[in-house]
């Protein structure tokens, strides 16, 4: 059976969670397992999905609803009781999607700017990006969390669980059992990943539940980007094992600056030509790049 709290709101009108972020961060994954999750408890769920972005970059949103009786599978404007958003300007592309008085927004601060967005390519310089401060933003919101759910799962060792990571703050919020989120989480992930999934899924749940106590939280504000004319060196990690030779990313930089190896490997040819512009990194489906930006004096006396 539901939780009692859950229900109570439940028997009235459905419970809204809108879920919205781009290609590749598993807006999809998140927006089942809440549904299946309010399948279990008893409830009837509705859930309505735009997705099929194969290359990362693109929108995708999702609709999950669930009661006692739920009609429609999509949220109408206004009338989300939750908003999860697993990327800034997706997130607050939503905002008045929100209940004006009582939504919950609960937002990664990972920033994906598109590629149309990307006027001048160097790290740090103007972009066609929203603008707002994370102190601005929860100011709009009868209830908002901004989390840096990306660096959350870093450090956890898999940066794919920072879906998860937002899953287990909203799973603070909807009261339904902790055991039951955790099972759920087991059933429906790779076997190898569960216990990572875990711990993130903990993780995501202790910070709400210390955030909504007034305990300070670093990870709130964004990581400011480099200056524009900062002194810096790229370096392009590559997972050779995870590349599968889609080409990609070779065909989308904007530099030119990739190939594929003999061994239909991705390898940076070009290392001069490269801006850091991260392009690269945002469209592989396969998380097999990620573009580092070191700072001249950390690799002084390098040999190169």
């Amino acid at each position: 059976m539901p939780a009692p709290s859950t229900l109570a709101a439940a028997e009235q009108q459905p419970v809204n969670v809108l879920v919205v972020g781009v290609g590749g961060q598993g807006v999809i994954m998140v927006s089942k397992l809440i549904a299946l999750l309010a399948q279990q408890q008893g409830f009837e769920v509705k859930q309505s999905e735009v997705h099929g972005m194969a290359k990362r970059g693109g929108a995708v949103f999702s609709h999950v609803r669930f009661g006692e009786r739920v009609w429609s599978p999509t949220i109408p404007l206004g009338e989300a009781d939750f908003l999860i958003a697993l990327e800034w300007a997706e997130g607050l592309r939503w905002l008045n999607y929100l209940k004006p008085d009582t939504g919950v927004f609960i937002c990664d601060t990972k920033q994906i700017v598109p590629p149309f967005s990307c006027r001048d390519r160097r790290p740090g310089a103007a972009l066609g990006y929203v603008r707002e401060t994370v102190d601005e933003v929860i100011a709009k919101v009868a209830e908002g969390y901004a989390i840096d759910a990306t660096h959350m799962a870093e450090q956890l060792g898999n940066d794919r669980v920072a879906n998860v990571v937002l899953l287990g703050a909203l799973s603070a919020a909807l009261k339904f059992p902790a055991s039951q989120w955790e099972e759920i989480i087991a059933d429906f992930v790779p076997k190898k990943t569960v216990g990572v999934n875990i711990e993130a899924l903990r993780q995501g749940r202790r910070w709400i539940e210390e955030a909504r106590k007034g305990l300070p939280h670093p990870s709130t504000v964004p990581t400011p980007a480099m200056p524009v004319h900062a002194d810096y060196r790229v370096r392009l990690e590559i997972t050779p094992e995870w590349c599968k030779s889609c080409d990609i990313c070779v065909k989308m930089c904007p530099e030119r600056c990739l190939r594929l190896n003999a061994e239909r490997i991705v390898e940076l040819a070009s290392p001069e030509k490269c801006t850091g512009c991260r392009m690269c990194e945002w469209l592989c489906p396969d998380f097999a790049l990620r573009v580092h930006l070191d700072p001249v004096r950390a690799t002084e006396g390098a040999v190169r």
